[in-house]
């Protein structure tokens, strides 16, 4: 045996056990939890470092910085869980702002009885989804609620990521006549999670969309010069998104309601529930604009990509002095594409399992 494994007590029990107050205590048992699981699974030159933080080489370029705080209910669906979800939307902030991501940090708050079988299963996850974006986790931090002060597990990310040299992508650069394009079918993510989550009473084969879009926005950055905006459309969906970037940009937009990529199951599962799936969440699409005359390279790039194979130009910007985003219908007319107000299913109710724990 070790000298580091004299100092515990017990292994953990990986299959039946739960989390303890004393894990996030600061003693042995937090030191066990962070050895056999956290520095196990996201072992690298910088982590094992084993500091309060981690020294990083300085690299050439500015640094961009993004933070994102990850609560989904439940924790595993369709197509992802929370781990592998708190690495892709990380990745991604860093990502459409024209950097390569490189380092991640993680704190997790967990709550006293949640089973070590799935915080297991959660942190390999994200150690599979940042070897697949090629970022490290380089530092983390762990606490412990009482039972009933938290809904099973909370993430917070933080990622850092180097810009190329001149690269300045905003959504206060888009110009009248830039073209909007989408990587590919929107509301994916959004209807694999509410499709199980208790009492919404229907059922999908939609899958999750969660991924890291690294790899092609780093493509677009390098072949389209004229790229001026991306952005990954999360919480409040397309819609939503689009309404930041003209108002940041100071812009109109135009949309074109048959260009939109939507699944017929994600259609379906909208008009059963009452919602838009303009404003449904995606955690694997990216939202691009550029100059027109590099619009149809710009559409090929993302095709190319498997994450991009049904990517699809689905309109434009115009001068209005109003910032609105319309929407030519299908049937000729003309409808607005307003913020999202509020929560989607806040007229639904969900009734929420009964915790194991």
């Amino acid at each position: 045996m070790s000298e580091e494994k004299k100092h515990y007590q017990r292994p953990l029990n990986f299959k039946t056990g739960k989390v303890e107050m004393n894990f996030g205590a600061g003693g042995k048992a937090s030191a066990q939890l962070i050895a056999d699981l956290f520095a196990k699974n996201f072992s690298n030159e910088f982590l094992d470092q084993g500091d309060d933080g981690a020294r990083l080489p300085q690299p050439k370029g500015e640094l961009v910085m993004a933070t994102d705080s990850h609560v989904v209910s439940p924790i595993f669906f369709a197509g992802g869980d929370i781990g592998g979800l708190s690495i892709h939307g990380t990745v991604n902030d860093v990502a459409v702002c024209g950097a390569t991501p490189l380092y991640i940090s993680c704190g997790f708050i967990l709550e006293e009885g949640f089973p070590l079988s799935d915080l297991k299963r959660i942190v390999e996850s994200m150690a599979a989804a940042a070897k697949e974006a090629g970022v490290k986790i380089v530092t983390g931090d762990t606490k412990v609620v009482e039972r009933g002060k938290a809904d099973g597990i909370y993430i917070n990310t933080c990622g850092v990521g180097v810009l190329p040299e001149g690269v300045r992508l905003s959504g206060a650069n888009c110009r009248p006549g830039d073209v909007i394009a989408i990587s590919g079918d929107i509301g994916d993510h959004g209807v694999a999670v509410m499709s199980q989550r208790v009492n919404l009473g229907f059922e999908t084969g939609v899958v999750s969309d969660s991924a890291s879009l690294n790899r092609l926005t780093e493509k677009l950055v390098a072949e389209i010069p004229s790229l001026r905006c991306m952005r990954d459309p999360t919480r409040g969906g397309l819609g939503t998104t689009l309404n930041e970037i003209a108002k940041q940009s100071s812009v109109g937009m135009v949309l074109e309601e048959d260009k939109i990529p939507v699944k017929e199951s994600v259609e379906a599962a909208c008009e059963f529930l009452g919602l838009d799936p303009l404003y449904v969440a995606n955690e694997g699409k990216v939202i691009a604009i550029c100059a027109p005359e590099e619009a149809e390279k710009m559409l090929q790039i993302m095709r190319d990509d498997p994450l991009g194979k049904n990517a699809q130009i689905i309109g434009r910007c115009i001068e209005d002095e109003n910032h609105f985003v319309q929407m030519e219908t299908g049937f000729g007319g003309v409808r607005m594409v307003d913020w999202l107000t509020g929560e989607q299913l806040s007229l639904i109710h969900i009734s929420e399992p009964t915790r194991p724990y």
